[in-house]
């Protein structure tokens, strides 16, 4: 039967196209327009001499939405929603940390202008250190809230009680959902009512059911009305709606959502959710159009859902349960993978075959899970980027969006079983337009349905690449004596 197409409001069907290959497409830095001499400074001293092709479309459009100063939209006019969709690894993160910086530059007042929302901590932690780079000097405040600290020490940081009343003490808020509604509901003179921008990093895993609410609390809060006797009755804001008299006499901040992610939702009803303003789509994810010799175009793979980074090869490999794990041996030992990242489906199956590995011997590796306190997932990041960790195993939790640096394989140890989460596990590799591959381990009784997710996404160039029983058998011997080795520390 043909397919029902759902109806795209013209935003979803007309997208502003952004260039998919990074390394053919970069942008001086001096070329994107509009950007402060003081950030270009910022940009080369971390060595960032050209823009990404997201950067550079992303960057001058949220500059020009607040072209007027931040208290007002471009023209008088409220400024337009953006969502991003682009591969992992395409630079989304300093798209929208410049603009903002260089918007808030000129404030006067400390106030949280600016919210960014994601969803675990190590990516609130990995965006606020972007922003460090570029408010250091400025006396931009940046606070980072994530249940790292204890409540009333993160309320030491949000806000200040003075004679007159309270102040805040952040410009910018880096924060996870749930430590966020608790200082929304709990902690007195916390105010969003100022707010300016509210990013929504990873905007899909941000829509889902869990965390839809704290989106609406987010938008509630900059929308209360506060208490008459501040000075603050200058800048009160109503929801958007007729302009009135009583309306247009103050001017009003108008809040503007920025939503990034690399599996955007096309859902029409659950970006409804989101109550967006004529928003703006920027994508790099479209169906390239080929010319026949005779001039004439056909749209092909127009089914293309998701793009993956340019520099990535996929293979999968067909294999029975018992095998699995003798063939993550034979990847790491005989063919001598370094930096590979593997994912299993569960903390068990991670802290599990860790062990193994372990007690095989031969290889460095590590776990990276939540079962592990953040500062020694820290730790094991940066010993894996620095070479001396071969393999680290972790769940999708863990790794989500998160950017190790130098991950030449990613191995799937268990086949994932939805598109996104292959899509955001084989995005660990091949970033920044670096080249990288991707494994997948599946089992004979999944291929049939592993290969249909891959196909129903557009994903063509998946290669299978059976290994012969003969390569595993050197290592059999030894495997048995580290799984009994194990049985024994587990009991």
């Amino acid at each position: 039967p043909p397919q029902v197409q759902p109806f795209l409001p013209q935003w979803l069907a007309q997208p502003k196209l952004v260039q998919k290959r990074i390394k053919d497409n970069l942008v001086p830095i001096r070329e994107v327009p509009g950007i402060h001499p003081r950030l270009l400074k910022k940009l080369q001293t971390n060595g960032i001499e050209s823009f990404f092709p997201v950067q550079a479309e992303v960057i001058p459009a949220i500059l020009q939405s607040a072209s007027n100063g931040y208290l007002m939209g471009q023209g008088g006019y409220r400024p337009k929603d953006i969502c991003v969709s682009a591969p992992t690894g395409s630079g989304k993160t300093l798209s929208f940390v410049v603009p903002i910086v260089q918007v808030l530059l000129d404030r006067v007042v400390c106030q949280v202008r600016a919210l960014v929302v994601l969803p675990t901590k190590e990516l609130a932690q990995q965006v606020s250190k972007v922003f460090n780079i570029y408010t250091d000097g400025t006396g931009l405040k940046v606070v980072l809230i994530t249940g790292q600290k204890s409540f009333a020490k993160e309320q030491e940081m949000l806000v200040q009680k003075k004679v007159t009343g309270y102040c805040s003490l952040a410009d910018i808020i880096v924060a996870t959902p749930g430590r966020l509604t608790d200082h929304i509901s709990q902690t007195p003179g916390f105010s969003l009512t100022q707010l300016r921008f509210l990013i929504v990093d990873e905007a899909d895993r941000m829509i889902d059911d869990m965390h839809q609410n704290c989106l609406n609390q987010i938008v509630k809060a900059a929308f209360q009305v506060e208490n008459k006797s501040d000075c603050n009755m200058l800048f009160q804001r109503t929801k958007p709606g007729p302009i009135t008299a009583a309306s247009s006499c103050y001017p009003q901040i108008p809040l503007q959502k920025l939503l990034f992610s690399a599996t955007l939702t096309q859902d029409p009803e659950k970006l409804q959710q989101l109550d967006l303003f004529q928003p703006r789509l920027f994508t790099s994810v479209y169906s390239e159009k080929k010319t026949l010799g005779d001039g004439t175009e056909t749209e092909q793979d127009t089914n293309k859902k998701y793009t993956l980074p340019e520099g990535l090869s996929q293979c999968y490999v067909p294999c029975d349960l018992n095998s699995k794990p003798l063939l993550l041996l034979h990847f790491m030992l005989t063919m001598k993978f370094t930096r590979v990242l593997c994912f299993t489906n569960s903390r068990e199956a991670s802290h599990r075959l860790f062990l193994l590995v372990q007690a095989f011997g031969g290889v460095t590796v590590a776990e990276f899970s939540s079962r592990l306190p953040p500062n020694e997932r820290q730790r094991t990041m940066k010993e894996f980027e620095q070479g001396k960790i071969q393999l680290l195993i972790s769940t999708d939790a863990t790794a989500r969006g998160i950017d190790i640096k130098g991950v030449n394989y990613v191995i799937n140890y268990d086949a994932p079983q939805f598109i996104r989460t292959y899509i955001h596990r084989v995005g660990r590799t091949a970033r920044a337009g670096k080249v990288g591959v991707a494994f997948s381990l599946v089992l004979r009784i999944q291929e049939r349905r592993f290969l249909r997710m891959l196909r129903d996404a557009g994903i063509q160039d998946v290669k299978k690449q059976p290994v012969k029983g003969n390569s595993l058998k050197p290592l059999v011997q030894r495997y048995e004596e580290a799984l009994c080795k194990l049985e024994k520390t587990v009991k």
